[in-house]
């Protein structure tokens, strides 16, 4: 997808960070917006942000993880744009647990709407963006889609399947020659409310891991969003996101398993921090 004018973006998660960010970039760029968002009154506002650059968007409230939701969401998108060209399932949420401390009501809160989200809304899209003629879909996974991180396992379980998912999927459609672009994005550490808003068995713990996070968090979501939308326009198969991702895709290239005993002796003294 070498241009965005009139293209028909649809973003999950565009209420706030790189799905917000995301937006207001195409919208500069002079897409059309279907933006959607578990919480309508954030939705809206990143709405009437994309307005100022005079493109149509239009919010929808949306749990990513309720499948007969986005099916509906679809058949919206195909009535008030006449189909998607680009869809960018970028919904996520955190969980900070061990396997031990960590409910299940947790676990399938994480993976309903971390990979939940990204199987639902690349089946409900795909005949649109087929049909399309240049249809791009962009799933959100993770620079913990390359390697375990203590206390991350619901979260390091989702972005592997989404890496693995969306890998396929590309495959697929090079078989088939469906006209349809595949990118995997694997951000690092991003200034967002993800860590904040997560989730934690260790609730005590959680506010001082997300100050943590935010300290090393080094990559804005503006930028975020401008290195996905470079992506896009070349068919990256495997987008990633600031220096940190850089690095943290080469450590099992280099190691292989043997990262996993000094980051848990990381993990260890984190732990006695907290």
């Amino acid at each position: 997808m070498k241009a965005f004018t009139d293209k028909v973006a649809v973003i999950t998660g565009a209420g706030s960070g790189i799905g917000r960010a995301l937006a207001i970039e195409l919208a500069e760029r002079g897409a059309r917006l279907a933006l959607s968002d578990v919480d309508a009154v954030r939705a809206a506002g990143t709405v009437a942000l994309c307005e100022k650059a005079g493109v149509t968007a239009k919010a929808y409230e949306l749990d990513v993880a309720d499948r007969d939701a986005v099916l509906a969401h679809a058949e919206e998108v195909a009535v008030d744009f006449g189909g998607a060209d680009l869809v960018v399932n970028n919904a996520g949420v955190a969980l900070g647990a061990t396997v031990e401390e960590m409910t299940w009501d947790d676990y399938d809160w994480l993976m309903g709407i971390n990979l939940g989200g990204v199987v639902n809304g690349t089946k409900a899209f795909l005949p649109q963006l087929i049909a399309s003629g240049d249809g791009h879909i962009v799933n959100l996974s993770s620079v913990f889609g390359f390697i375990g991180v203590p206390t991350q396992s619901a979260y390091n379980a989702a972005k592997f399947a989404v890496r693995g998912f969306t890998e396929a999927l590309r495959q697929e459609m090079l078989i088939a020659r469906h006209p349809v672009a595949v990118s995997c994005v694997h951000p690092g550490g991003i200034k967002t409310n993800i860590a904040r808003d997560a989730r934690g068995g260790a609730e005590r713990n959680m506010g001082k891991a997300a100050e943590g996070f935010e300290k090393i968090a080094r990559t804005t979501p503006e930028k975020a969003a401008q290195t996905i939308v470079r992506g896009i326009e070349r068919g990256t198969a495997r987008i990633l996101i600031g220096p940190d991702a850089y690095a943290i895709d080469a450590i099992p290239r280099v190691l292989g398993s043997f990262y996993q005993r000094p980051l848990a002796l990381l993990g260890r003294l984190g732990m006695k921090r907290l």
